[in-house]
């Protein structure tokens, strides 16, 4: 279940991709990985299919999309080529994937993404612009202090982001509430929240890999 989606928002996009079709793009991904030709780290996208689907009918041509190093569903969804999406995986930037003409940036940085989103959206509000930002982060990012700042930036200048968290309930190996002593933040109104269970490792597919 998506917490907090907006419903209110008209729907602006039938989805590009469906659920058979992005696990198939992964798959592939996954193959190019265990045959040796990603020259580069690599952490797979899976699992949460539906609820991104769901969530990119609400984003438009012209918004940005903010992404973490699992960004191969996002990135599909926004509309950037997949041929260019492969090319940059079997380069090595699978974890930084930036595509300036579709407005979608990814950083391999946890939480690195949140200020730079929140500035994108400052400067849109500035110049009049009605692309709205969407970033998404991972449970651990969410626990940050830069996501506190931002999103208390964002709300009092009333911004044009909307967060989304995907929780997977785990920072890189670790349970995310074993991090944090077992403590939980509340989820904000306003943060576009679901949970689902990765279906990758966090890094590769769990095979040595020779290069």
């Amino acid at each position: 279940m998506i917490k907090n989606l907006y419903d209110h928002l008209p729907i602006v996009n039938e989805p590009l991709w469906d659920k058979a079709g992005l696990v198939q793009f992964e798959r592939k991904m996954a193959d190019h990985w265990e045959a040796g030709k990603v020259r580069g780290p690599i952490h797979l996208s899976g699992g949460n299919e539906d609820e991104l689907i769901e969530i990119f009918k609400y984003v438009k041509k012209t918004d940005w999309v903010f992404s973490t190093w699992r960004s191969h569903y996002h990135a599909l969804l926004k509309g950037v080529p997949s041929e260019w999406i492969e090319q940059e995986i079997l380069d090595g930037r699978s974890i930084t994937l930036v595509n300036k003409d579709e407005k979608f940036y990814a950083s391999a940085i946890v939480g690195a993404i949140i200020p730079i989103a929140t500035g994108v959206a400052l400067a849109n509000k500035r110049d009049g612009k009605d692309d709205v930002v969407w970033c998404f982060i991972g449970d651990m990012a969410f626990e940050t202090g830069g996501f506190y700042e931002m999103h208390k930036y964002a709300q009092r200048y009333n911004l044009p982001i909307r967060f989304v968290v995907e929780d997977n309930g785990v920072s890189t190996n670790t349970p995310t509430e074993e991090t944090w002593n077992g403590i939980k933040r509340e989820i904000p109104n306003d943060v576009i929240w679901y949970e689902y269970k990765k279906e990758w490792p966090h890094y590769g597919t769990g095979k040595w890999i020779v290069f």
